[in-house]
């Protein structure tokens, strides 16, 4: 009998619903060749709920993929459009329309979070805000009482129903599955009906919203079967990321519930690098050494940059319309220094003084991976009633629940081809204005970086502190 509950109560939700959750394919593997840069994100969030103590965490390691169960309820995914389908990429966006608030709202947690994660770093760091947020959002959707209002403030939403309903416009706007780019926010839920015994009933409500606005699908799980269980979450995470990240887990005996997010996307840049002139040279690092490591070559005639206080910035526009965001510190300026509150981090992504004439770039390759851990971070930003035992799950479950943990791992790879972008199909490039100035983006020492939407979300920061490490 073990899932019957589980099973029956899950499944009797609306006939729509039901029309729309059945098990779905995963497409082929995308062939080496076809794979230029890799941005993965996974953030995984188990959330157990127990009479005497509880567990949720956020969970990352390297390990391979393996074992698997069946999904209860699954998801179809929006339409992939082509790639030149522009008639059908306006009508995604004016059948989802995304508040300038909650844009406002994504973009604000992203400088406040940041700020806080980078802080006294020293070496390279990669993050993403977008998971994070999406992430703590499910969760969101599960509490109440005051726990949910500080999860909300922190958010920049006002209600739980605005934070759902804003998450799945955003969600249908941004995914992309097409022949130059890729853009996938993956949800699940995996769930436990049994703890020593007792019957746990979760509530049909959050798991119907899990379904249509965080398109979460949801599995029977045997917490206790910690083997079997492991290898269908790790499974499921190297699939929903083509393979780039493979965590292991470790559970809580009392745990129930497990929540997971992901994120994979990839982009080709609108002019890609000549490989031809790509050349190793001198990167300079923070203590004074120097590395040797391969740098990519472009100028462009006719682009557009900004000068700030302490800074320059200039990006690179990728073909699904997103961009690669890099701002140079001015020497004697460290990256630390731009990043040391949300309005100078705003300053140096938004701010300064605008430019239009010759751009000349000089890149490093490079490829790294970051484990952070991040329960602090909310914890500093005012959430404190989650991490409590009288924390409020109730949405989710009648039973005790409090956050323990947060993690997050990443990754991220550059070349002459491309990296991960955003979704939404449209290639624009710079006009034929009169040259104004002149910019060298020589990215030969420490520099930040940023990955944005077409709607300008970031969805990863990062700082290059040593891109031959």
């Amino acid at each position: 009998m073990k899932g019957k509950r589980l099973f029956d109560a899950i499944t009797e939700v609306d006939d729509e619903l039901v029309d729309e959750a059945r098990t779905v394919k995963l497409k082929k593997r995308i062939k080496p060749w076809r794979i230029w840069g890799i941005v993965a994100a996974c953030l995984v969030l188990v959330l157990g709920i127990g009479q005497l103590t509880s567990i949720w965490q956020v969970i990352f390691s390297g390990r391979g993929s393996g074992g698997g169960t069946e999904p209860i309820m699954d998801v179809i995914y929006p339409k992939a459009l082509a790639f030149e389908d522009t008639d059908g990429a306006w009508e995604v966006r004016d059948e989802n329309p995304v508040d300038e608030a909650f844009e406002a709202a994504i973009k604000d947690f992203a400088y406040k979070t940041s700020v806080r994660i980078f802080e006294n770093r020293g070496d390279n760091i990669n993050y993403s805000p977008l998971s994070l947020y999406y992430a703590l959002a499910l969760a969101a959707s599960g509490a109440e009482g005051d726990t949910q209002r500080e999860l909300l403030s922190l958010l920049g939403v006002a209600d739980g129903e605005t934070l759902s309903i804003q998450s799945g416009n955003l969600y249908r706007l941004l995914y992309t599955d097409n022949e130059i780019g890729k853009l996938k926010i993956a949800n699940s839920l995996w769930l436990d009906d049994d703890m020593n015994g007792e019957p746990i009933e979760f509530k049909k409500s959050f798991v119907k919203n899990a379904a249509e606005n965080f398109y979460a699908s949801s599995h029977s799980v045997d917490f206790a079967d910690a083997d079997t269980t492991e290898k269908a979450m790790t499974k499921w995470v190297f699939d929903n990321t083509n393979g780039t990240l493979n965590p292991s887990f470790e559970f809580d005996r009392d745990q129930i519930l497990s929540i997971i997010n992901t994120i994979y996307f990839y982009d080709q840049w609108i002019d890609r690098f000549n490989k031809d002139k790509t050349a190793f040279d001198v990167f300079h690092l923070s203590n004074g050494d120097e590395v040797k490591t391969e740098f990519m070559n472009q100028t462009f005639g006719s682009a557009g940059f900004a000068r700030g206080d302490g800074f320059t910035r200039s990006s690179l526009g990728l073909k699904n319309a997103g961009r690669m965001i890099f701002i140079l510190p001015d020497e004697g300026i460290t990256p630390y220094d731009l990043l040391s509150s949300p309005e100078q981090m705003r300053e140096a992504f938004e701010g300064g003084e605008e430019f239009y004439g010759e751009v000349v770039w000089k890149v490093p390759k490079f490829k790294f991976g970051t484990s952070l851990k991040l329960l602090d971070v909310i914890r500093d930003l005012g959430v404190n009633s989650a991490f409590e035992r009288d924390a409020d799950f109730s949405g989710i479950a009648d039973h005790m629940a409090f956050i323990t943990d947060i993690r997050q791992d990443t990754h991220i790879s550059i070349d002459e081809d491309g990296v991960e972008a955003s979704a939404f199909t449209q290639i624009d490039y710079c006009g034929a204005a009169l040259p104004e100035d002149r910019a060298e983006m020589i990215l030969d020492r420490p520099f930040i970086y940023g990955i944005t939407s077409q709607n300008g979300a970031l969805l990863f920061v990062g700082v290059c502190e040593n891109p031959a490490k």
